[in-house]
């Protein structure tokens, strides 16, 4: 619906045409939290942008599914004031249907005050479940439900923040996803460090410290260069006493 007003062409809702930079309906396809207030010119897509940014800065989660409800929110709006409806009893509306959602939501939640979420392994999968089935297919979707719902166990303490820097993601080659899986412990692939290594071994010792045994580079630009047997001898000498002196 497009009346005048004055000389200026408006919408349904009063909105200014002239204000239109961005088309409404492309907001939803393009991440529209990712934009700044520069880039979307039109207020009613701005606003939409804002919304789904503060559902992410707030859950991290959600985006997509909020631009959509706004949208489907103005699409029932635009029908009504087509019809006469006053854009003010369209707010009202929403306002009662607002209050409703959030008495519903009061009266829905589990009130977890006092209690130990962390080793409510059920609900944790259900949280991580709904969230993970949204961006993944169902077969890696559950299976990384498991692995983030032991992780987060694994790490959690009780009256602490989670410290989610206390997880490490592993990329492995030539790898399926439906192959990740979570290893409680420190899995490390750097491989043997010489080819007569020994594959596997039973019933050893591991030393875990903070010192690197391999050589490092130079902070400039250096080279060494020998002539015969005798001096290579001496530079691998050299660099072995570097190292068991450290």
């Amino acid at each position: 619906m497009v009346e005048e007003e004055g000389n200026r062409e408006t919408d349904a809702l009063g909105v200014p045409l002239s204000y239109l930079s961005v088309p409404l309906s492309v907001a939803p396809l393009a991440h529209p939290f990712s934009f700044t207030s520069s880039q979307i010119q039109h207020p009613t897509a701005c606003m939409v942008a804002r919304t789904a940014t503060a559902q992410d800065d707030v859950t991290g989660d959600g985006t997509t599914s909020t631009v959509l409800l706004c949208g489907e929110l103005l699409k029932q709006a635009e029908r009504y004031a087509s019809e006469g409806l006053h854009p003010r009893v369209i707010t009202d509306g929403f306002d009662i249907a607002r209050d409703k959602a959030v008495e519903f939501l009061d009266s829905f939640k589990i009130d977890y005050t006092g209690g130990n979420i962390i080793e409510d392994t059920d609900l944790l999968t259900q949280v991580a479940a709904t969230s993970l089935r949204t961006k993944l297919e169902p077969a890696l979707a559950d299976a990384m439900t498991d692995a983030v719902v032991e992780a987060v166990q694994c790490i959690a303490s009780p009256d602490e923040p989670v410290d989610l820097h206390m997880v490490e993601i592993m990329d492995m080659k030539q790898q399926q996803g439906c192959d990740s899986r979570f290893v409680n412990g420190i899995v490390l692939d750097h491989g043997g460090r010489h080819p007569d290594m020994p594959k596997v071994i039973e019933n050893c010792f591991i030393m875990t410290c903070n010192v690197t045994f391999e050589y490092e580079k130079t902070e400039v630009q250096s080279g060494f260069f020998y002539s015969n047997a005798e001096e290579r001898e001496k530079l691998v000498e050299s660099e072995r006493k570097w190292l068991d002196e450290r």
